[in-house]
């Protein structure tokens, strides 16, 4: 997958005809994408990727967004169409990595995976099983964050063995790492150590799906 700095040029040529100057610079990119100078810088320093942004960037650009994360041709793609694949994207959907979160379902996309990610996600017979959503908040920093997309495999709900989870709880939709107790009860887990964990019943918890993948491996 290409870097962030690498996706920033690539945008950089692709808008550069848009300006007089034919000159384009990081705040035009930030801009243009939609996202604040201050978290652009961030995301760049890190090498964080703005998922949704991109995939927003190049709907309206009419490219294909394989082209800026993994560089290949248009044409490349269309040679090999076969073998990328298709996952339901629920565009409006935010899974709270904090504060908690509704689930919506006004939009529904299709987003294109290549090959290797499907073996990623448990091969092609899980597909049917997978959706993506977005997250917001930063309790799961490191492993993930806002703006992150996480890929979720709605068959696996069984929370005996641990992992990070898309639960719903009264107080909303959350991603979170689970673990269980042995007096029945489950440790609402955030891998940011600034939250602290929280401790439901079963009967508190509606599993919707274990987080399988984001772009990038999930621990």
């Amino acid at each position: 997958m290409n870097s962030f700095l690498n996706i920033v040029e690539e945008i950089k040529n692709i808008v550069s005809t848009e300006f007089k100057t034919k000159k384009v610079f990081d705040k035009d990119v930030a801009d243009v994408l939609g996202i604040s100078q201050m978290n652009f810088a961030t995301m760049k320093k890190r090498n964080k990727i703005p998922f949704t942004e991109l995939l927003d960037f190049c709907a309206k650009k009419a490219i294909s967004i394989n082209w800026l994360l993994y560089g290949q041709s248009p044409e490349s793609l269309v040679e090999a169409t076969n073998k990328f694949y298709m996952i339901k994207y629920l565009k409006d959907v935010n899974a709270s990595a904090g504060g908690g979160s509704s689930e919506q379902y006004e939009e529904i996309e299709e987003l294109e995976i290549p090959e290797h990610f499907m073996f990623m996600l448990g091969g092609e017979k899980e597909l049917k099983n997978i959706e993506a959503i977005n997250v917001s908040g930063d309790s799961m920093e490191p492993t993930f964050s806002y703006n992150d997309i996480v890929f979720i495999n709605r068959s696996k709900t069984d929370l005996n063995r641990g992992g990070i989870f898309t639960i719903r709880t009264e107080a909303g939709l959350f991603i979170k790492r689970i673990q269980t107790r042995i007096d029945g009860q489950i440790d609402v887990i955030s891998d940011n150590s600034v939250y602290s964990t929280q401790t439901l019943w079963p009967n508190e918890v509606e599993v919707l799906g274990r987080v399988v993948s984001r772009f990038g491996d999930v621990d």
